[in-house]
């Protein structure tokens, strides 16, 4: 229980609120008597107390008025307070803040020479008190040279005139400190570099309608655009031109989105902004042929489309190839950017090398349907089959070949594979014409069954078979947000858990709750969603080997023995 409370009674009174940073930074090494009239001062003004002066503060605390005068100038110095008037006494309550640490005051009179060389920079205006506190404290915490900091001064007051504000030439000192420039020879060649490169900040600041002079932090963002970036000049101008930039802040923003895109010429930029509202437009027929809904365009424009763009697809084959990966199962940005890198990979961009490429794959799939069907199958076209009809093209065998071993496979247990051992046969006897089938035997015949290599393609396609469907279970189970959130949310838990109890922690029970509770959650979403848990695991032909021609104990499975005597055709 804490060592202070409050009573109820007290609770239900009125209070004066006090800033934390007062207590903490400032009270400790505040004269007491001037917290106690800060404290008493911040009574009046919190509690309504609008018509007290002065004299009745003093009167209040038992003191003089001159000591509550002395006071509020001593709190002035720490800028916790602003006198706003000398007759009438008034006093504004400022927000407790300092830049880092304890606060602490300066003499002035260590500082003599320095403050009347501050003035007669500052001509326009008595400097305070306050003021030069701040110009003493970047002296004592940054290490600047006095002559240094005179620079820094006089080269704000170059830019703002003499009305400038303190905490702007204290943010440029802070800046210059930051990059090691706190003598008057560094300071000296920082804004001889800066000078440089000013003629093209203001010519830059003309173009984009910034009505003001450049400063040492335009100077840095300009050497990040030019040397990091690699902007010239005129880039730079037609990116305000083009952005309708007004301030700084937004010029950035413009260059940084060109940066990305990889547009620096000034004809880039041109093509680039005058072709947004197309991207934009581009961007939803393609969502739309994929059959993607998207809240927000912008995602997807930055990371898919105008990558694509950058790479040298045009809107029209984009679109095209959208609804190439639409009709084949690959309906989401992140197919389309694999397909799309696959089709890069080979040198396929243009329209007409895209739309010849998709042709072939298009005749591909009909071939591979054809084939299916006389081989007696009605299943969808897979990878597996793609890979096998390029390796049988390569073997340089014809379409009427091929669906000829079709035939001759219908009725295996796997024809595909059966395909492979018949065109294998085929191939090495040298037989790639229909006329000379006839009365050669073919791979059903042979005594010596299968080899090796047919074996093991024989069951990878079962077993791929079992878990693209596993795969498709899970991927429509995952494409519901609610149980994405679940599902990620189970996997991060049985980590959690498995940490918390290689380390012995007492939350591990904790952590296996929450884990039941999850897991019971996403089976109610299943259900909800219609799917079978169950069928996230492949569901393989042979329960024994799991579809590897294989038992436990290394012998070979009554599966493999079937296939093999059904390969030599008994």
């Amino acid at each position: 229980m804490a060592f202070i409370s409050l009573s109820p009674e007290l609770s239900g009174r009125s209070f004066t609120g006090v800033e934390n940073k007062f207590i903490t930074k400032y009270m400790p090494v505040l004269d007491p008597l001037s917290v106690k009239v800060y404290l008493y001062g911040l009574y009046l003004c919190c509690n309504g107390q609008n018509l007290y002066t002065i004299s009745d503060l003093a009167t209040g605390l038992n003191i003089t008025e001159e000591q509550a005068v002395n006071c509020f100038e001593y709190l002035e110095e720490f800028e916790l307070v602003k006198i706003t008037s000398d007759s009438p006494f008034e006093v504004s309550y400022l927000e407790a803040e300092n830049v880092r640490g304890t606060p602490k005051r300066y003499k002035p009179e260590k500082y003599g020479d320095f403050a009347k060389s501050v003035q007669s920079v500052i001509k326009g205006r008595m400097i305070s008190p306050n003021e030069y506190q701040e110009y003493f404290y970047l002296i004592e915490e940054y290490g600047f040279e006095q002559s240094a900091l005179l620079m820094i001064i006089n080269y704000c007051i170059s830019l703002k005139g003499d009305s400038i504000r303190p905490q702007y030439i204290k943010k440029v000192a802070q800046s210059f400190a930051a990059e090691g420039a706190v003598t008057a020879r560094q300071v000296d060649e920082k804004l001889s570099a800066y000078t440089s490169s000013t003629p093209a900040l203001i010519r830059i600041f003309s173009a984009a309608g910034i009505k003001r002079q450049p400063d040492v932090e335009d100077d840095k963002l300009y050497k990040k655009w030019n040397t990091e970036m690699g902007f010239g000049e005129d880039a730079i101008i037609a990116a305000s031109k083009y952005f309708k930039t007004k301030n700084v802040a937004k010029l950035d923003e413009a260059l940084t989105e060109l940066y990305k895109n990889k547009r620096f010429d000034v004809k880039e930029i041109e093509f680039y902004c005058k072709n947004k509202n197309s991207v934009y437009n581009a961007t939803l027929e393609i969502a739309k042929a994929l059959g993607v809904y998207m809240q927000n365009s912008a995602p997807y424009i930055e990371n898919y489309v105008n990558v694509w763009c950058n790479d040298g697809y045009d809107f029209d084959t984009l679109k095209n190839i959208a609804s190439y990966c639409f009709t084949h199962g690959k309906n989401s940005f992140e197919d389309m950017n694999l397909f799309i890198n696959g089709l890069f990979d080979q040198g396929i961009v243009n329209k007409t090398a895209v739309d010849s490429y998709i042709a072939q794959r298009n005749a591909d799939d009909e071939l591979i349907k054809n084939i299916l069907a006389a081989c007696g199958l009605s299943r969808k076209i897979i990878n597996w089959d793609r890979e096998c009809l390029a390796r049988w093209k390569n073997w340089n065998f014809s379409d009427e070949m091929l669906l000829k071993a079709a035939e001759l496979s219908q009725g295996k247990s796997n024809p595909v594979a059966y395909m492979n051992g018949i065109l294998s046969s085929w191939k090495n006897d040298g037989i790639f014409t229909a006329d000379k089938i006839e009365g050669i035997s073919h791979a059903s015949s042979r005594s010596d069954g299968p080899d090796r290599a047919t074996i093991e393609r024989h069951y990878a396609e079962l077993r791929q078979i079992a878990e693209s469907k596993a795969e498709s279970v899970l991927k429509k189970a995952m494409s519901d947000g609610e149980y994405s959130k679940l599902h990620k949310l189970i996997d991060k838990l049985n980590i959690d858990l498995v940490f918390a109890e290689s380390r012995g922690e007492d939350k591990a029970e904790e952590i296996k709750t929450e884990l039941g509770q999850a897991e019971r959650n996403a089976d109610e979403r299943l259900n909800v969603l219609g799917i079978d848990k169950a069928d996230f695991n492949p569901k393989y032909n042979c329960r024994i080997c799991g579809d590897t021609g294989y038992d436990a104990n290394g012998k070979q499975c009554s599966c493999l023995k079937k296939f093999i005597n059904e390969y030599k055709g008994s």
